[in-house]
């Protein structure tokens, strides 16, 4: 599992640990791993031509003492300092002494136009706000050079502790952070411009209780649900999707196809599409009686296509066991009703819909994903499957949130949702908590939409047929 921690939590964990060692030596660990970094990067270190554009304090120190180290390995080296007065003093020594250079911003044009890499200490992980004026023309100059860019602990001009980027930035095709990841570097729009990030272990001692988490593998595999010798279609678990419409059909058959491969042993559907349901998946155990007497379920899915029908809506949210609710669900679910809940509830709005209930704007929402994902939790009491770029899953009790990245932009397509949906509603009949079906239900997805894209346009059927897939490659 990847962990991220807030900038507050990483710097009590540095204090504690440079009160521990000689002074110098924690940013020498940072500058030895970022230096090794460059150089895997470059390949050939000996005749390289390297630019570091290096702020005030730390991130600039690890910057210049890194490129004393690439200095002794035989590259030409060149410090373009934005304030030199307020440069880190023992680093830029260190640099000059290995045989490195340091010039003013007004010669950075020609040596960024010639070198082979820009190493990013401009701003630390305590930015705000994006670039100055001079900085973002640094920046944009290496971002239309050949070089590669490598970010130090963060690129410069994104806020760490929230993924927001609120003007200009540096746009990193490598960050090598310290110690621990930060949650600018997995969230959007942040992570997009961190490009690859490579974490270097400098030693800190840090919180159990993380600000993020990044499921991997094994992690899901641990999770996923698995049938026992004495398990039959019941005891694996039965969900019920309510869904679909007479405009919408599709959504019904979709949202089924993703249930019947997320691990529960039975799937209900109720609704009017049910002729469109059997047809394709005679398995389904189709009811037109309404949720409440569709029969015993262990988890309820309500929402995908179901048009204005809000008084399925109203009476799956009246059930005693857990309850996803997306798509038309959550225009039409009553806030009070959804917070009255005893049972587990997760919602799964994408950024236009989680705008609507929260009123605010949908740039707003893609702009401050962390914070709109938590904040609808904690209004609406729920856990949140925020849809995007990358996936954020928020619990109304707090904790750390859970984000996932293992999608394409392939999977921005009709229907996508919906098998999101019948697959995560199916993890959640199986027994796993709110949290961990909407975390391995948005793994799983992700995997089976690049099986499916493959580099090339997938439908939302082709996504579903993928899951079983991505399941036996987790497991595997």
């Amino acid at each position: 599992m990847r962990t991220a921690y807030s900038v507050e939590t990483v710097r009590a964990a540095e204090r504690e640990l440079m009160a521990r060692l000689p002074e110098g030596a924690l940013m020498q660990r940072a500058a030895a791993g970022l230096a090794a970094a460059c150089a895997d990067l470059l390949g050939r270190v000996y005749g390289a031509r390297v630019v570091l554009l290096v702020g005030s304090g730390d991130n600039g120190g690890d910057a210049l003492y890194a490129g004393a180290r690439l200095v002794r390995r035989g590259a030409g080296v060149a410090a373009v300092l934005l304030n030199p007065e307020r440069a880190h003093s023992g680093g830029l020594a260190a640099l000059r002494r290995a045989g490195g250079t340091a010039v003013l911003p007004d010669a950075a044009e020609r040596l960024i136009a010639r070198a082979d890499l820009v190493v990013d200490g401009i701003v630390g992980i305590g930015g705000k706000g994006g670039l100055r004026p001079e900085a973002a023309a640094l920046a944009a100059l290496a971002e239309r050079s050949a070089a590669a860019v490598v970010a130090v602990d963060l690129p410069s001009g994104v806020e760490a502790d929230t993924g927001e980027v609120r003007g200009d930035a540096v746009r990193a095709d490598l960050t090598v952070t310290f110690g621990t990841h930060k949650p600018g570097l997995l969230v959007d729009p942040a992570r997009e411009y961190a490009g690859t990030v490579r974490l270097v272990d400098i030693g800190l001692d840090l919180p159990a209780e993380a600000e993020l988490e990044a499921l991997q593998h094994a992690d899901v595999a641990r999770l996923l649900p698995m049938p026992g010798a004495e398990s039959d279609k019941y005891r694996r678990g039965v969900v019920g999707i309510a869904a679909g419409s007479a405009r919408y059909p599709g959504a019904a058959v979709l949202a089924v196809a993703g249930a019947l491969r997320g691990g529960a042993g039975a799937v209900r559907y109720v609704g009017p599409a049910g002729d469109a349901v059997i047809a394709r998946f005679p398995e389904t155990l189709v009811s037109d009686r309404g949720p409440h007497k569709a029969g015993r379920v262990q988890a309820w899915v309500v929402g995908p296509g179901a048009g204005d029908d809000a008084a399925t809506v109203a009476e799956v949210l009246r059930e005693e066991v857990p309850v996803l609710v997306d798509a038309d669900g959550l225009r039409l679910a009553e806030r009070d009703a959804v917070r009255a809940r005893t049972a587990p509830t997760l919602m799964t709005p994408h950024a236009g819909e989680a705008a609507a209930l929260l009123g605010v704007d949908r740039a707003e929402v893609e702009a401050a994903r962390l914070a709109s994902a938590r904040e609808l939790a904690a209004r609406y009491r729920a856990t949140v499957l925020l849809k995007g770029s990358t996936t954020l899953v928020a619990d109304a009790r707090g904790g750390a949130v859970r984000v996932n990245a293992t999608g394409t932009s392939w999977l921005a397509t009709a229907g996508s949702g919906d098998v999101l949906s019948g697959l995560t509603g199916s993890l959640l009949a199986s027994g796993l908590a709110a949290r961990d079906a909407g975390s391995v239900g948005a793994y799983l997805h992700g995997l089976a939409g690049r099986y499916a894209a493959d580099g090339a346009p997938a439908g939302a059927h082709d996504v579903a047929s993928m899951i079983p897939e991505a399941w036996r490659d987790v497991r595997d």
